[in-house]
């Protein structure tokens, strides 16, 4: 009997769920390391696959004999063969279908709010720990940080009866490359982003469109210099309700701010956003931002990753009660941290909006998020 494909689908309700499941990792040691599908209630065991080439039996009594194994690789074919020696060896096992590629790539659609003028969608990549959102609002749409899985996007809008019109994002992403301009090119929609991000293509400046309307949606932009990856990074401010906050505001921190290479200038401008702009806003403004570090700390009870602004700032008390010198401090500390892989290339990429095969985008995300690295607790 053929062992059986686990999509990445089914890996995300179970890690949603809590379930358990127990994971044979057979991607090289420093692979996995890097980074992994993570869920609460997962187990984990690497062997690179290279030492399983001569049979299972090395590895049969470090196998779990009640919980469900999956086995993992980098693109399904070494996975799908060491499962079906373990089922050779009387051991049930599935394969992650299109292995660590297809979990990079998998958007998660839940409902994050609802009342009488808008619907919000948030999209949850969870094998890059990226966020992205639909807007509704009497069949109109406006898309915030979209991937470049458009067809989704798409789709997802006809399912809920609604057409794309607007689209925005919050700043030249660097670890993804943006479907923004795809999207709006492929279905006539307005896109706008900042003009001081250095974009070379068309698009409607964020300095121009202080407040985007439609429907029953009053959108205002919060344009500031902040960090996290460039100089003109934004945040959403929808109905006086609902704070997008890209990559300034995340539920555990804030934003990185040396990819520019200019720490110490981007962390003053965060600390004049957290304690001039940010500070203004109320207790009970539900932030949904671009990113999340880790999905079983920042999904709330409801099943979404956000939360309010008031429970921001209790967790990160240490970043919204401190003074300019010892924010500064705080925030120059998370410049050590590893930066995105390839993220140099990722930004040229959407600065131009020339984008490359889909092979070649696929091969430069592939592996973590590392925006939201800055938990400042």
């Amino acid at each position: 009997m053929a062992v059986k494909a686990m999509t990445a689908k089914e890996i995300t309700e179970k890690a949603l769920k809590k379930e358990n499941l127990f994971i044979l990792d057979v991607r090289n040691e420093a692979d996995f390391n890097d980074w992994k599908i993570e869920g609460e209630n997962f187990e984990y065991l690497n062997v690179p696959y290279f030492e399983l080439i001569d049979g299972v039996d090395p590895i049969k009594e470090k196998l779990p004999k009640n919980k469900e194994i999956l086995v993992v690789c980098a693109k399904e074919g070494s996975s799908k063969m060491v499962a079906d020696m373990l089922d050779e060896a009387g051991i049930s096992a599935s394969y992650l279908e299109g292995g660590m590629k297809s979990w990079s790539e998998h958007l998660e659609k839940i409902k994050v709010y609802e009342d009488q003028d808008v619907t919000v969608y948030q999209f949850v990549r969870v094998g890059k720990g990226c966020l992205s959102y639909m807007i509704v609002s009497d069949g109109e749409a406006l898309i915030v940080d979209p991937s470049r899985f458009v067809e989704e996007y798409e789709a997802f809008a006809k399912e809920v009866g609604a057409e794309i019109k607007h689209i925005v994002d919050s700043h030249l992403h660097a670890d993804h490359i943006s479907g923004g301009r795809m999207l709006a090119d492929k279905l006539g929609a307005d896109y706008y982003l900042m003009k001081s991000e250095g974009a070379t293509f068309d698009f409607l400046p964020l300095e121009d469109h202080e407040k985007i309307t439609f429907k029953n949606v009053m959108l205002e932009v919060l344009a500031v210099k902040t960090p996290g990856h460039t100089p003109g990074s934004v945040s959403f401010f929808v109905n006086n309700k609902l704070l997008f906050s890209g990559d300034t505001i995340f539920v555990s921190g804030l934003g990185r701010p040396d990819l520019g290479n200019k720490v110490k200038e981007w962390a003053k401008d965060l600390y004049k956003t957290v304690y001039s702009k940010v500070s203004q806003i109320a207790d009970d403004v539900i932030v949904l931002p671009g990113h999340y570090g880790n999905l079983d700390e920042e999904m709330n009870e409801f099943g979404y990753i956000g939360a309010t602004l008031g429970d921001i700032r209790k967790r990160n008390e240490k970043m919204f009660n401190a003074t300019e010198e010892q924010f500064l401090e705080q925030v120059e500390k998370s410049a050590s941290s590893v930066k995105p892989p390839n993220f140099e290339e990722i930004v040229a990429i959407n600065r131009r909006g020339k984008f490359v095969d889909p092979e070649k985008m696929q091969e430069l995300e592939i592996g973590p998020n590392r925006c939201a690295v800055h938990h400042a607790g």
